[in-house]
């Protein structure tokens, strides 16, 4: 690849800094002339600059409220940039119909636009109802936390979050919806900082319980790898994937998906190798992570992870989740 100019990040407009953006360009180049699918569109911040960069934008996103995003780039950069109304996991049937595609960007996760609209009920430091909902469609953070007993509210807490505390934080949700329904991210904050307390200088204690149920009222898991089995259907050989993620468990995901050998068993030496399959994924790069020059700018980027690789000519897989390390809430049928 040769050294090219790409905008920089401050220069994007919009109240969403994309991370890692000069890496996922450089991951998808060459870009003049090529067709991109920005599976995540959000405030634009990635598709603004694949078109400053040249590219033709396919953009996807299943939120209503990134409409004016979509518009103003219509306006500014006309037939070059298309937006489609739906989920990145349907990203191969959503884009077909605009020709071949060079290139896929998802960047994982609620953006900052989401979590700084208190009504979206995304975050625990803003007064919201406890909604979650991406597409402000099924059920909400506060269904599941006034409907789950305690034993699925633990484990979806635990295998979603992380969070060890999960079955005590569990237990006081319970209780506390005896007295009243829990219907605020502001209300559901302070019962979990009540259960497991707070101690100076560390995250919210509400961190990862807001991240578990965030995950289970979009499906997060289940559109990450729709999507990127999708993206394995719709590019080809030589077709360019980024995917960003902003927690371990979506990068082991991600990292499964490009390299299923990291994923299976270890061969003994004294057994019969199994045969490994054709590889979809060639080129795998190692995981990039924001350079402190970046965290300056936009501290979201610091949990933010980049991996990216080239299509193969092998023929797509059937969706599986076999090796890829998705959670899977106990208990659950």
């Amino acid at each position: 690849m040769g050294k090219r100019s790409v905008p920089e990040t401050s220069q994007i407009a919009g109240p969403h800094i994309p991370v890692l953006l000069d890496e996922v360009l450089a991951a998808l180049a060459p870009l003049a002339g090529a067709c991109i699918v920005d599976g995540t569109f959000g405030a634009g911040g990635y598709s603004r600059a694949l078109l400053e960069a040249g590219a033709t934008v396919v953009a996807i996103d299943r939120d209503p409220s990134v409409e004016p995003f979509a518009q103003a780039l219509k306006a500014e950069f006309g037939d070059r940039f298309s937006f489609v109304a739906g989920t990145f996991s349907q990203l191969d049937a959503l884009a077909a119909a605009h020709g071949p595609i060079d290139g896929v960007v998802l960047d994982i996760g609620v953006s900052s636009m989401q979590l700084d609209e208190g009504v979206r009920g995304f975050s625990f430091m803003r007064e919201g109802p406890l909604d979650m909902r991406m597409s402000g469609q099924g059920e909400s953070a506060a269904d599941l936390v006034n409907r789950l007993d305690a034993e699925p509210l633990a484990n979806l807490l635990y295998a979603f979050g992380e969070e060890r505390k999960s079955r005590r934080i569990a237990q006081f949700i319970v209780a506390a919806r005896e007295t009243a329904p829990i219907a605020t991210t502001l209300e559901l904050g302070r019962i979990i900082e009540k259960a497991i307390g707070r101690k100076p200088g560390d995250a919210h204690p509400a961190t990862r319980s807001f991240q578990a149920l965030r995950i289970a009222v979009n499906g997060e898991f289940e559109q990450l790898v729709d999507g990127l089995f999708a993206a394995e259907r719709l590019l080809p050989q030589g077709g360019r994937l980024a995917v960003i993620s902003f927690h371990s468990l979506e990068d082991r995901i991600v990292k499964r998906f490009l390299d299923p050998e990291k994923g299976g068993p270890p061969q003994s030496r004294h057994l019969p190798q199994a045969q490994s399959e054709a590889r979809r994924w060639v080129e795998v790069r190692k995981a990039v992570k924001a350079g402190e020059a970046e965290l300056g700018r936009n501290p979201r980027a610091r949990s933010s992870t980049l991996r990216s690789a080239l299509r193969s000519d092998a023929v797509a897989r059937p969706v599986r989740l076999d090796g890829l390390g998705v959670p899977q809430i106990r208990g659950a049928a």
